[in-house]
């Protein structure tokens, strides 16, 4: 769906906006910290190593627990990771319009949202308890396939919402969007251990779940973005250890050829 189609939805009276939109109703920061530390984490693990490496054409703006607005009235949508391909953020923060995601802003929906699951209220795939009590009709998974996101994801660390109808004992399902509908990109089961992975075709790049230790000593289940063959993307810190790494085997294998043509008799600074 187009953002002018977008529009087209809300009452006819929006929609005759042709220039700049009025925005100053929408809440766009409402200082809602977010749900818990390890969602935090995984959010950082899932942005930065896209900007520390050279994994995408720029520009692209990859963020975490920034509002999707789709429509001009209403509550926006608040993925926890989203990517979207070919915009950058604007230069000048002190504009509302350019402090979130406005759909009729960058011209074009995120190609990824993603949803980590922290409770069993968040309605991901199917409407929580909580939800249907409030009156809302859609999930989170109904509402990006209304506005035309390509790829969502939902990765459950912590088993929240294992049902058969929402995740059937996966930590990590992914859908992609044909003709206006979500079908499953991962296999009937989903993904449920470390080191598998599902490739997305129009981004170039694939989601894994990795088990190991980030920013602390403790190993978890981790949601990755990994390359064609099932190689993490590293964050800048781990890229940082592995150019160490191959320094150290360089000079290593330097040292090692120096003194075998010191035992030839071969002074290895003349050749």
């Amino acid at each position: 769906m187009t953002p002018q189609q977008l529009l087209e939805n809300e009452d006819p009276t929006d929609a005759a906006v042709v220039t700049e939109l009025d925005i100053s109703h929408l809440v766009i920061e409402d200082d809602t910290p977010v749900d818990n530390l390890q969602s935090a984490q995984q959010q950082r693990l899932l942005v930065e190593p896209l900007y520390s490496s050279n994994v995408l054409p720029r520009p692209f703006l990859a963020d975490a627990n920034v509002g999707l607005f789709y429509k001009l009235y209403g509550e926006p949508i608040v993925p926890d990771v989203l990517l979207s391909l070919g915009v950058e953020r604007a230069a000048d923060y002190s504009d509302r319009r350019h402090r979130s995601y406005f759909v009729w802003e960058f011209g074009k929906v995120p190609e990824v949202c993603i949803e980590i699951v922290s409770n069993k209220e968040g309605s991901e795939v199917t409407l929580s308890a909580k939800a249907q009590r409030e009156g809302k009709r859609q999930s989170k998974k109904d509402i990006y396939a209304q506005i035309g996101v390509p790829y969502y994801g939902v990765f459950d660390p912590l088993e929240q919402i294992q049902g058969p109808e929402e995740m059937a004992d996966a930590r990590l399902r992914v859908w992609s969007l044909n003709a206006g509908r979500y079908e499953e990109l991962t296999p009937a089961q989903g993904i449920v251990a470390g080191g598998q992975s599902v490739w997305l075709d129009r981004v170039g790049l694939g989601l894994m779940l990795w088990e190991g230790p980030f920013e602390d000593e403790v190993s978890r289940l981790w949601l990755r973005w990994c390359d064609r063959e099932s190689q993490v993307i590293l964050t800048g810190a781990e890229g940082q250890v592995a150019e160490r790494q191959r320094a150290d085997v360089q000079q290593q294998r330097a040292e090692r050829l120096a003194a075998r043509l010191r035992d030839m008799g071969v002074d290895p600074d003349e050749v």
